[in-house]
């Protein structure tokens, strides 16, 4: 199957027709596309973009290269959310379980860690006995039953997106905003929630790192989602340091279960209250995202979630006795305190350098003990430092080389000065719905 004139068209600026889209997405699936024709398609959108109607056309060409799923015999409504990634987000580990005990169904599909950023299902996957990978049958069944189902992205859902995203990946065209809206709403729309909150992260530690760039990310998915017949909004956040106080998998599972039952961080538990309020919303279960921010916060004070978590847990095939001992889930470690250069406030943490750090010592240590690795902020940005650390960094026992090297790296991360920067809104912005 020639794509010779579409990818002309392309890099000569033009546009491209919905057959077009379709012919080249479902060759390069049957393997009549070849890998070099879709990768010389692929610069030629990452040079010359996409329109509204293109990107839209590329995602549903994606989606119907796989299953779709049909959420009619759930139960209720339902909705879906997606983070862009970002440092400590494990939001969904909240979210997903607290907006279900609010009479919402949540099927989620999520990944695994990208880059610096930290990725769900490993978090999830520190519950021992806990099983990420369920058929679509048997997500459905859960999500109908419990209420809730956090899985592994399904290769039967969207094939398309993983494939083209390989080869994204292979040939720097990644950062693309057409090509990252269409891989994320492909995922979104073959799950089949008829809302969808999108947490679209700026800043330092984030893929978009202006907010323009992020504006223009949200605006493109929430197109392609309302053209698609779903309620979506999407939340711009800032993402310059790491969220709540825990990054890395287990530490940050246990700061997950400790934020549903009502002691988290305030400024995780500030996000997953606006999340909630939206989701809830976007599902028609409350009349507006103020009245549902306001349910959700009262549930979360209430610890109402834990609960839907430990039924999920328990249906996933996970240890649901982990929710009562949380710390057991990072074991015995060896710890380290990172210090600032100085005295005076807490300027910087920075993010990326952060998530980076992390990601490295696990890779140092390997995979069986990967998930204890982490780093635990005993300061956030604006606290005033007087010698104390403002950090501690984790690894499991015998990773003492790796263990020092990374707390120089995160000593570097922290920034100090003499007064205490002004606070920014962790909401930058909304966008749709």
């Amino acid at each position: 199957m020639a794509i010779t004139a579409a990818i002309a068209s392309k890099r000569d600026g033009g546009e491209l027709t919905k057959e077009e889209i379709s012919r080249a997405v479902s060759g390069f699936v049957s393997g009549q596309v070849s890998e070099a024709e879709m990768a010389a398609l692929l610069m030629a959108i990452f040079l010359r973009g996409m329109g509204a109607r293109e990107t839209a056309d590329l995602t549903m060409a994606m989606v119907e290269t796989g299953e779709q799923l049909d959420l009619s015999a759930v139960g209720g409504p339902t909705a879906d959310k997606h983070s862009t990634g970002g440092v400590g987000d494990k939001t969904t580990l909240v979210v997903a379980p607290l907006v279900a005990a609010l009479g919402v169904r949540v099927p989620k599909m999520s990944g695994r860690a990208l880059g610096h950023t930290g990725g769900t299902i490993d978090k999830l996957t520190t519950i021992p006995g806990l099983t990420a990978e369920l058929s679509p049958d048997r997500f459905l069944q859960q999500v109908a039953e419990v209420g809730v189902a956090i899985a592994a992205q399904s290769d039967r859902l969207a094939p398309a997106d993983r494939l083209i995203y390989s080869l994204r990946d292979r040939t720097a065209t990644v950062e693309s905003i057409p090509l990252i809206a269409s891989s994320v709403m492909s995922k979104k729309l073959a799950v089949g929630a008829q809302g969808i909150v999108l947490d679209v992260k700026v800043g330092s530690g984030a893929f978009m790192r202006d907010l323009r760039q992020a504006r223009e990310l949200a605006e493109a998915m929430v197109a392609i989602g309302e053209r698609a017949g779903r309620r979506v909004v999407a939340l711009i956040t800032r993402m310059d340091e790491p969220l709540g106080r825990a990054v890395g998998d287990a530490a940050e599972m246990v700061e997950a279960i400790e934020t549903l039952a009502g002691r988290g961080p305030a400024d995780l538990a500030e996000l997953c209250e606006m999340l909630a309020g939206h989701m809830l919303a976007v599902a028609g279960a409350a009349p507006h995202a103020e009245e549902g921010r306001a349910r959700a916060r009262a549930a979360l004070a209430e610890g109402r979630g834990l609960p839907t978590l430990r039924a999920m847990i328990a249906a996933q095939g996970g240890s649901a006795t982990a929710l009562d001992d949380p710390a057991a889930l990072i074991g015995k470690v060896e710890e380290r305190p990172a210090y600032p250069p100085g005295e005076g406030y807490l300027t910087a943490v920075e993010a990326r350098a952060v998530g980076s750090a992390v990601r490295d010592l696990k890779e140092a240590v390997g995979p069986a003990a990967r998930a204890q690795c982490g780093v635990l902020l005993r300061a956030k940005v604006g606290d005033r430092m007087e010698g104390q650390p403002a950090a501690t960094v984790i690894a499991p026992c015998g990773a003492s080389g790796a263990l020092a090297a990374t707390v120089e790296r995160i000593e570097r991360a922290l920034s100090v000065g003499p007064e205490a920067p002004a606070p920014a809104p962790r909401l930058a912005g909304v966008v749709g719905a």
